[in-house]
């Protein structure tokens, strides 16, 4: 729809909608000559990049499931993420190809082949996948036991970004993209842009935890959509409750919140829309919304809200029916974000 718009812009780099599928593409095809195909696992060890964008659309392209693995993982839970999957490919770079643990993997390093791969079609692959087809594997934290792999369906991510009543992200808008691939939040922040021929703009580590760098850079981009956790969030309201006032949307959630830093934002000059929201990586990165628009004084926590479009919650006692108001129960939670499996159990 609009082939000359920015998709993806990071330091100084940059790419049209048109140039991001072109590389998508070629990557695509790369891939299906080294035996991807529907629902093959690649594992994405890149750090945030251009790259890192291209390689998951590259790998969606080729009928691919992408597994994200950060380069900044202990040794330990990257060896034991590549052995529990069996990931036969995976996508990386030069300065990283020594981390890897020694595997049977194929390795596809972006920067050494690129040769070959910008020799490759840019006509877009034709796939048979649909809405129920795998689109990427993350792996828990591993804090109740091992590490389970979530496996989540293209339609789990249309379902996020795409006709929801959470937010409406229209093409105009720059959405910042501050989580890591390996982080579930990261679906929000690159196909909520993507999907919506919006602008992907990337936030380098350093500056994210420079409370003043930030802000500038906030502006600089002119960013109108941000993810953070509450732990990012609590800690930039606390020393600079101003500096959310210029976006249209702020998300925040992932922890348990204190009250007075969302009041804070709220008395400093909130943005347009504040939004609390709250889910598992199971059910697709969020399931529920809250509008914090008033807190009051004497709050002890801010409400998780209402599931957001195509999603089911309900409040359940060890029998499963449905408890009233005010009585406490397990929450369950369902619809079209819900993961397929864990991958392999």
């Amino acid at each position: 729809r609009s082939p000359d718009a920015v998709a993806v812009a990071y330091a100084e780099q940059q790419l049209t909608y048109r140039q991001l599928n072109h590389r998508a593409n070629q990557l695509s095809h790369y891939l299906r000559q080294l035996g991807v195909q529907s629902e093959t696992l690649v594992g994405i060890y890149l750090e945030q990049s251009i790259d890192a964008v291209v390689g998951l659309l590259g790998v969606l392209k080729a009928g691919g499931v992408y597994l994200p693995l950060d380069p900044t993982y202990p040794q330990e839970r990257l060896d034991s993420v590549l052995e529990d999957s069996e990931t036969p490919v995976i996508v990386t770079q030069q300065s990283l190809y020594e981390k890897l643990p020694p595997s049977d993997a194929k390795l596809v390093c972006i920067d050494l082949e690129l040769e070959n791969i910008s020799q490759q079609n840019t006509e877009n692959p034709r796939t048979d996948i649909d809405s129920n087809n795998l689109a990427y594997v993350i792996y828990t934290s591993g804090s109740t036991g091992r590490p389970k792999g979530v496996a989540v369906t293209h339609q789990g991510i249309s379902r996020l970004v795409l006709n929801t009543n959470y937010i409406q992200i229209t093409s105009d808008e720059h959405i910042a993209q501050v989580s890591n691939i390996s982080f579930d939040a990261a679906t929000f922040e690159i196909w909520g842009a993507l999907l919506n021929g919006a602008k992907l703009c990337g936030i380098s580590k350093d500056i994210l935890l420079s409370p003043q760098k930030f802000i500038s850079e906030l502006l600089q981009k002119r960013i109108s959509v941000l993810f953070l956790t509450t732990a990012l969030f609590n800690q930039i309201a606390r020393e600079v409750p101003e500096a959310f006032n210029s976006l249209r949307y702020l998300l925040f959630g992932g922890e348990a919140v204190d009250p007075k830093w969302v009041n804070a934002v709220l008395r400093a000059g909130p943005p347009q829309n504040l939004l609390h929201v709250y889910g598992p990586t199971e059910n697709t990165t969020f399931s529920s919304w809250y509008l914090v628009k008033s807190v009051s004084e004497n709050a002890k926590t801010i409400p998780i809200g209402k599931p957001i479009a195509n999603t089911q919650a309900y409040v359940l006692d060890r029998q499963r029916n449905p408890v009233p108001i005010g009585v406490p129960g397990e929450l369950y939670l369902g619809g079209d974000g819900l993961a397929r499996e864990y991958l392999k159990r």
